[in-house]
Order: structure tokens, then sequence, then C-alpha cells
């Protein structure tokens, strides 16, 4: 049976068959689902959102809990960060990385239906309303301002035949992170999270023998995937898509030194957003597995980007390390010991100091015990000499260590 309560009555158990107030308002992709995350009751009342429908056949009845706040009838600014606040009290385990890095793999997993579906829709012709998208973009982007190392993390761990999907929704998050980096307007930020989301739309009407090749393309395949910006933007153009949207979807493949493609654009003639998409595209395209190559190092990739001199805007991409870090989760890195570890939190007082699990002696060539060492704590002599490529070693399972 569905009943209508206040925001302020929901318990974790109860299930939400429906979200009260205007659509836009929603911090969720998903209209129905149950209540077992404590931050999901405070996204909800931060939104602003005063009631919902639960289905007490399917959860919690309302009768079965406590009121936490005064009145539930109080809608209030104030009302509602109290009752936030109380929620985040009654957690007797304090969020993790690790936490965060489940939260972060289940929005993904949760996600990747409708962002096929997006892509299906525009392969057959369907308009794309980039309006549809605001609620899973909403989503991202509370998980970002959750922990912003962790979806970015999560982002990169693709396989080659999920690839366009989830690369669509890394770009998402990353263009969100950065946004926020740059401290944009909200309204902005939104803007760039569809962008990135919807950024390679265009790919969709490609020939699939070209788009679904295993190996690597030739001139003439590249040639014609080059085309994918322009049919994009066309596409969401007659979708009636924000200009901001269209100009990603366009530009994303411009360079600073005016040699990127469709339009050969040069320096600030590349508008802020495709500037921004031109560096999370690239970082996550290189940090992923396809079917033609291994993923990059993501500290090592760090390193090269910063070497391609003219491709990227120089002042967004020192912004971009400063949010993904010089060591970012998940890099291999060699320490002074001669040891090697894997980041698995990036370093909260300096980017060169992360917390490291360490795992294998370069002296004797073999693993050790595991130890995890946080490198900012003043007692820490350790320190990091570089980062070290996956590749050369031949790990097996290197992800396991800080997923």
């Amino acid at each position: 049976m569905n009943r209508r309560i206040a925001s302020t009555d929901l318990r974790l158990g109860m299930y939400i068959q429906k979200l009260g107030g205007s659509w836009l308002k929603h911090p969720f992709f998903r209209s129905s689902f149950l209540l077992t995350n404590p931050e999901d009751i405070k996204s909800i009342l931060e939104a602003g959102i005063t009631d919902v429908w639960i289905d007490e056949e399917k959860g919690e009845a309302l009768h079965n809990t406590v009121t936490l706040t005064p009145s539930p009838t109080q809608e209030s600014p104030e009302n509602a960060l109290e009752t936030s606040q109380a929620i985040e009290n009654q957690s007797v385990v304090e969020s993790s990385m690790e936490d965060d890095i489940n939260r972060a793999r289940r929005l993904f997993n949760d996600a990747k239906p409708q962002v096929m579906a997006m892509y299906k829709d525009a392969r057959l012709g369907k308009a794309i309303d980039p309006q549809t998208t605001l609620p899973l973009v909403n989503e991202i982007d509370l998980m970002v301002q959750r922990n912003s190392a962790a979806i970015l993390s999560v982002a990169r761990l693709k396989t080659h035949d999920d690839y366009t999907y989830m690369h669509s929704l890394a770009v998402c998050a990353l263009m969100i992170s950065l946004s926020r980096q740059l401290n944009l307007e909200e309204d902005q930020v939104k803007l760039a999270g569809v962008g990135g989301l919807m950024h390679d739309l265009g790919k969709s009407l490609m020939p699939l023998e070209i788009l679904n090749k295993p190996g690597k393309l030739s001139d003439a395949e590249y040639n014609i995937m080059k085309k994918h910006p322009a049919a994009g933007a066309k596409l969401l153009e007659n979708s009636g898509a924000a200009p901001e949207i269209i100009d990603i979807a366009l530009h994303h493949h411009e360079k600073i030194n005016g040699m990127g493609y469709p339009n050969r654009l040069l320096g600030e003639e590349i508008s802020l957003f495709s500037r921004m998409a031109a560096i999370c595209d690239v970082y996550d395209a290189v940090t992923s597995e396809r079917a033609y190559k291994q993923a990059w190092d993501p500290a090592g990739t760090i390193r090269e980007m910063a070497k391609w001199e003219g491709h990227f805007d120089k002042q967004i991409f020192n912004i971009f390390v400063k949010m993904v870090g010089i060591y970012p989760v998940g890099s291999l890195v060699r320490l002074a010991s001669q040891r090697l570890a894997v980041v698995i939190e990036p370093g909260v007082t300096s980017l060169v100091k992360p917390k490291v699990k360490v795992f294998f002696s370069l002296r004797s060539k073999a693993p050790i015990q595991i130890q995890v060492i946080d490198l900012a704590l003043p007692s820490c002599k350790e320190t990091i000499e570089g980062p070290e490529d996956p590749s050369k070693w031949h790990f097996k399972h290197l992800d396991q260590l800080w997923q």
C-alpha cells in the first residue's frame, strides 16, 4: 500500500515509491528504491523535497519508526538541516574510502543501463532530451561532493566491451569535479555534468564495424570517427539541448594550439567547458582498458599529459592535477625504501603524501606482507620516489589492492 509521508519521517528500511515536488529537484536517477543508506535521506532533505510516497508492502511502515524531529510539518531549511545532522549522528561506523568506493561502484552499475538506452535511442534516430539525465547527474554530483577520489577512481574501471557507456559516466564525474574545483555556479556544474555525459553521443551514429573494431583504426577509419563530434552536436541541437552541451559535444577534441578537430580552434576560441572536456576525455580514455591497448597508470598519465605542449589549457590542467592528485588512487608507486605500493587514498595535506598499501620488495623481487602507510603522518619517514609502470611487472589483480 502506498502512503504519502513527510520526508522528515523517512527511516532506513522504507521503500520509496515516488518523490514529491518538481523532478528537477530530485537527487536520484531512479524514482523508486529501498532506503538502505542514511546519505540518501540526507540528500532528499537537502534537495528541499518535503513529501514522499512509500510502499509499506515492500518496506517498513510509518508506525514502526520513531520521529527524530519535533514536528513532521516543519519544512524549513533549518529543520531539514537539523534532521540531516541527526541522521549523520546515528551512523555508528564512520564512512571509509572502501565504503565510498563501493557506493560509487553501485552508482555506476545502476546508471549503465540508462546510458546504454540513451545511446540506443540516438542510434535509432529518436530525440534525446538532456533534461532526463539531470537526476543521474545530480546523483553523480552528490557522490563527487561526498568523496571525489572514490568515484573518480571507480570511473577508470571499465572493460573494452562497455567502454563507450562507462566512459560517458566517467567524463561526467570528471567534469563535475573539475567544475567544483573551478568554483563554477551550480547551474554551470550541472551543464558541465550533462555535457560530459553526452559528449560522445555522436559515436552512436558511427558505423558499428568501426566503433566496435577490436584493433587500432586505420587512417581512413579514424577520419570517419573524427566526424562524431559534429554528428553528436547536430543530434543534440535537434533535441533542444543547451548551447553549452552542444559546444562540449562539438569541440572536446580541439587543442589549444589550433591542431585539434573539427574546427581547429585556437586558444580561447575554445570555450571553457570544451577546454575542460578535452582534459577529462583524454585522461579517462588513456587510463581505461581498450581492445587494442592496456590502461595507462594514472600517475604516469598525469606526467605524460603534462608534456603534451599545446594540447591542453595549462591553467585548467594544473587545477585538474590538483583534483585527481599527482598520485591518483590506484597508482603504482616506488618508495624510497625500494618497495612498491599502491595509492589507496589521496593525501589530505600534500599531493605527494597519500596513503599507500605496500606489497612488494624491489630488492628481493618478491611479495611482502601488506602494510598500509600514511605518508602524511609527521612520524613517517617514507617517501615516494616516483610512479612505476605496472606493465613492466605484470601484477595480477593489482586493482584489488585499492578497491
